[in-house]
C-alpha cells in the first residue's frame, strides 16, 4: 500500500494500542462516517432544496428528525459500542492485526467483495424474517416508524435489530480476521451504502444509475412505504436476492407502470 498511508498509519500504531484502535477507533470511525454523510440529507429535506429529485414529497417534521437522532446516540453508545468491546477477543483470536506491514489494495479489495456477498445473504434472509407478523410488531417496526427515509434513520432500528442485522455485517471481518485497516475501509464504505440507500433522493448521480444490480434509495425507499406483508426489496446493497427469490416483483410493476405512464404523455 502507498507510503502516504503508511505513515500515518505507523503514528496510530506506535501511540496507540491494538484495543484502542479496534474498539474506540472503529466507534468513532463510524459515528464520524456516519454523521458526516448523513447530516447533507437531513438539511437538504429541510431547506427544500433538490427537491425534484426527492422520491417522495412527504417530509420528516424537525421534532421526528431529531427523535431519531437522539436515539440513535443511545444505541450507539448503549448498544454498537459495547459489542465492538466484547467482540474484540474474537477478532483477535481470528488473527485481526494493525501492524505494518499493510495490506495491497488486491488483498483489501477480495476481502472486501466477499464482505458484501455474504453481507447480502445473511441480511435479506434476516431483514426478510424480520417481516414476519410477531417480530415486526414487536422488533421492526422500529426502523419503519419512518416510512419517508432521510439517511439518518438507516440505524434507528430496535436494539434486538441491531444485534441481529448487525452481525450480517461484522460475520464477514470476524470469520477472516482481516488487518484493522480493511475493518476500516468495509465500515466506512457499509455505512456510506446504508446512508445513501436511506436518504430520500434519487438523483441523476445516484450509484443505482451506473453500478448493475446495485439497489440505490429508489429500491429501498419502496420497500419503507408499504405495509410489512408486502413490501418485498429485502435486499442490504445489491439486488439479486429479491430478483432470484421473487420479492422484488411488487417494485418492477410500479416501475413498469411509471414508465408507461411517461410514454402516454409524450404521445
Amino acid at each position: 500500500m502507498a507510503s502516504f498511508i503508511q505513515s500515518p498509519w505507523q503514528f496510530l500504531i506506535t501511540h496507540f494500542s491494538d484495543f484502542q484502535l479496534a474498539c474506540l477507533g472503529t466507534f468513532f470511525l463510524h459515528e464520524g462516517v456516519f454523521f458526516l454523510s448523513g447530516l447533507p440529507y437531513m438539511w437538504l429535506e429541510r431547506t427544500g432544496w433538490f427537491s425534484k429529485y426527492k422520491i417522495q414529497e412527504k417530509n420528516n417534521s424537525p421534532a421526528a428528525q431529531e427523535k431519531c437522532i437522539s436515539r440513535l446516540m443511545l444505541y450507539h453508545f448503549g448498544v454498537n459500542l459495547p459489542i465492538m468491546i466484547i467482540s474484540y477477543p474474537m477478532f483477535k483470536y481470528m488473527g485481526m492485526r494493525s501492524s505494518l506491514p499493510l495490506p495491497s489494495w488486491k488483498i483489501i479489495l477480495t476481502q472486501i467483495i466477499y464482505y458484501f456477498i455474504l453481507e447480502d445473504f445473511i441480511f435479506y434472509w434476516g431483514h426478510r424474517i424480520l417481516h414476519t407478523k410477531w417480530l415486526y410488531k414487536h422488533v421492526h417496526s422500529v426502523h419503519h416508524e419512518y416510512a419517508t427515509p432521510f439517511g439518518l434513520n438507516s440505524e434507528y432500528a430496535h436494539p434486538a435489530e441491531i444485534l441481529f442485522l448487525g452481525f450480517a455485517t461484522i460475520i464477514g471481518p470476524a470469520l477472516t480476521g482481516p488487518h484493522l485497516i480493511t475493518l476500516w475501509i468495509w465500515v466506512s464504505v457499509r455505512v456510506l451504502e446504508t446512508v445513501e440507500v436511506h436518504c430520500g433522493y434519487h438523483f441523476p448521480w445516484s450509484l443505482s444509475n451506473f453500478l448493475p444490480l446495485y439497489g440505490g434509495a429508489d429500491f429501498h425507499d419502496y420497500h419503507h412505504r408499504l405495509l410489512y406483508t408486502k413490501s418485498g426489496n429485502y435486499s442490504s446493497t445489491f439486488t439479486y436476492m429479491d430478483w432470484i427469490f421473487g420479492t422484488d416483483i411488487g417494485y418492477k410493476k410500479l416501475k413498469a407502470s411509471k414508465r408507461a405512464e411517461l410514454e402516454q404523455k409524450k404521445h
